[in-house]
This record gives structure tokens, C-alpha cells and sequence, in this order.
């Protein structure tokens, strides 16, 4: 089975560069002639895929993550219609969704990326959930902890595998090159959180993702990395510790993470208050050392100084010279550093993403 979906069906940015396949065969967004044969690198994730399939496997999502579910399930509806499915005029779901799990106190626990497999409204719900491998078990208690008497499976899928596809400057359509290799893959579909992230790529272990994507190569998983901290893209419980981020300074809204008109979830106050009547003084931002270190020299959560010794926000991650910190906005343009063991220090500048939205009031 063969599942793609579109960055309009996901509420992403369109930007001219992008080539996209639509029902038609290949198109540009800006317009223009079709282009050269897709290159993309395909780099293999270090994250865990969970199964939660059954009648009422939506509506426990929903009570439980961020990002309203129901949209998942029914596009444009808030909820499927008296009888089964969303009107016409409703946009159509999309494939993925981002979203987050949080505590009672409105913290991260688990950054999540929802895969929807089923394909009509008459099917069963049958979800697959991207997490970070190490807490793999962690956040299959969570989620039994509060199924209750639901009609809900939960299960790991170790016979699946998970690649980021990242296409190439200048590449062509990834997806116009999938149909005669149409039964070797699970899920094909835009990475949900940003256009810059590529695509996600869900196949059986045995499959070669490099004959799924003609001209592809396997890419190093640091250079994977690399890309995330460039962008400030923040991925796993090293970039967000669970019980000690907030979603909001996660960037949760800026990457389609999070809905504000859903119903009740767990750790919805504070979101919610936070979004509606305050003001976001910290968020995660792209730094770059002057100097690249080797992995472990700047523990985690180490502060970062302005010039002046004031406290700017802490390092939370990354490798060589990129990472990814939290910083007060209002010191990202000042001269920053972190002071290392052994009386020496290493400076720092942080970048405001291109893929932000360019008016952020919060």
C-alpha cells in the first residue's frame, strides 16, 4: 500500500522551490517546467513507531496530545458527521500530524509525529505513533496508564523502519517516482512540522529505501542532525526533556504542533493561558559555537552568559559547532557564551529560523 499526502493537505508553506506530486503527475508551485529526476538523502531514524488501532483509538488520542486529532481523522471537521463522513466541503485529512504529550502541568514528556494508515471513514482508526527510541516504553505506560476501558491496541512495530527523506537543492519530485514501487512502501508523506524537515519514509525493514527513491543515497545520521540544529528543529528528549520543556517555548506552535480551539487534553491550562494572555520571553533557537567541540564537552543544560555574566538561557543539545538552545529573545543579539570546565569558555550566536513565521508577536 502506497500513502502520500500533499503539503496543502497538511497546512504547510508553499514556497516556489518546492516540487510536490498531485493527482495530475508533477507540478510546481510557482509554476514553470517539470524538473530534473529527484536526489534526496535518506537517513535512518533512531526513533520507534508505535501501533494504536481500534473503535475508539481517536478519541483517546485526542483527550491525551496536543494537536487535535479529529483534524487527523477528518480534515476540516471538528468531528465526522451524524453517519460517517465530513461533508465535501470539508479539506480533506492530512496523512501526518505533530503533536506533543504533556504532564498535568503543561510540560513536554514526548514529541510525537501521528501517522494516519487507514484511508476511509468506514475503516477502523489505525494510527502509527513516531517517538524517540529510548523512551519507546516510557510512553507505551503513559498511553495504557490512561487507556482505561477503551477499545484500544497499543503495540511497538519493530518490523517497521523509519527514514527522513531530505531532498537535495534543486532536486525534483520525490513523489512522482513511487508508483512502480508502490507495494514496497508503508507511508510516504511531507514531515509535518516544516517544508525544511523533507519527507517522512515508513517501509518493512527488509525494504531498500534507495529503490523507492530513484537517485537517492543513505545519508550519515549526523548529517541529519546537522540539518535539525541548523534549522532549529527540536527532536528527542535531549532537545526537549521531559517534564521540564514547555511547548509553546518548543516552537510547538510554529511547527503545527498544537491546536488552541480543541477540546480538554492533559496539560491543556497552562498552554492555553500561556498562548492567550502571555507573552513568550524564551524559545528554542539555532546557536553556532565559534569552534567545533567534540560530542559531551558542553554538558547538558548548561547556561549560557551574555557578556556581562547575566543569564541568557541553556544549551540543550547538539554536535561540532551547531546546536540548539533556549534562549530569552530579548539577548539573542548580544555577544553570548558558555563557560566550560578548565576556566575556559566557547562564544556563540543564535539565528532567528527562516522558516518562522515573520510577524511573532509571542
Amino acid at each position: 500500500m502506497l500513502v502520500r499526502a500533499g503539503a496543502a493537505a497538511l497546512g504547510l508553506p508553499r514556497r516556489p522551490p518546492l516540487w510536490l506530486g498531485g493527482g495530475g503527475g508533477m507540478r510546481r508551485l510557482g509554476g514553470g517546467a517539470p524538473p530534473p529526476p529527484a536526489a534526496a538523502r535518506c537517513f535512518p531514524l533512531s526513533r520507534a513507531l508505535l501501533r494504536v488501532q481500534g473503535p475508539e483509538a481517536d478519541t483517546f488520542l485526542q483527550g491525551l496530545l496536543t494537536n487535535d486529532v479529529a483534524r487527523l481523522m477528518w480534515g476540516g471537521a471538528e468531528q465526522p458527521p451524524e453517519g460517517g463522513a465530513p461533508s465535501p466541503q470539508t479539506s480533506p485529512p492530512p496523512r501526518a500530524q505533530y503533536a506533543h504529550a504533556l504532564n498535568v502541568q503543561g510540560r513536554c514528556l514526548y514529541d510525537l509525529l501521528l501517522y494516519r494508515l487507514h484511508e476511509s471513514q468506514e475503516e477502523e482508526p489505525n494510527i502509527l505513533l513516531e517517538c524517540d527510541y529510548s523512551v519507546l516504553d516510557s510512553v507505551q505506560k503513559h498511553l495504557k496508564l490512561y487507556k482505561i476501558r477503551r477499545k484500544v491496541n497499543i503495540a511497538p512495530c519493530l518490523d517497521l523502519s523509519l527514514w527522513a527523506v531530505i531532498p537535495e537543492q534543486q532536486s525534483g519530485d520525490v513523489s512522482s517516482t513511487l508508483d512502480k514501487c508502490a507495494d514496497k512502501t508503508l507511508v510516504l508523506t511531507p514531515d509535518p512540522r516544516v517544508e525544511v524537515m523533507g519527507w517522512r519514509l515508513i517501509t518493512n525493514k527488509e525494504e531498500n529505501p534507495l529503490e523507492i527513491v530513484p537517485g537517492s543515497h543513505i545519508g550519515n545520521i549526523s548529517d541529519y542532525h546537522r540539518h535539525r540544529y541548523k534549522q532549529g528543529i527540536a527532536e528527542g528528549v535531549k532537545d526537549i526533556p521531559p517534564g521540564v520543556a514547555l511547548p509553546l517555548e518548543s516552537n510547538l506552535a510554529y511547527m503545527n504542533g498544537i491546536s488552541f480551539t480543541k477540546g480538554c487534553y492533559i496539560g491543556q491550562e497552562l498552554t492555553a493561558r500561556t498562548h492567550h494572555t502571555g507573552v513568550i520571553r524564551k524559545r528554542l533557537l539555532p546557536v553556532q559555537l565559534s569552534a567545533p567541540l567534540p560530542l559531551g564537552s558542553i554538558p547538558e543544560g548548561a547556561a549560557i552568559l551574555t557578556e556581562s555574566g547575566k543569564s541568557a538561557g541553556k544549551y540543550r543539545a547538539g554536535g561540532d559547532e551547531l546546536g540548539i538552545a533556549l534562549l530569552r529573545l530579548a539577548n539573542i543579539n548580544e555577544p553570548l557564551h558558555i563557560n566550560l570546565p578548565g576556566d575556559t569558555s566557547v562564544n556563540l550566536t543564535a539565528a532567528i529560523p527562516n522558516w518562522w513565521p515573520k510577524t511573532t508577536n509571542k
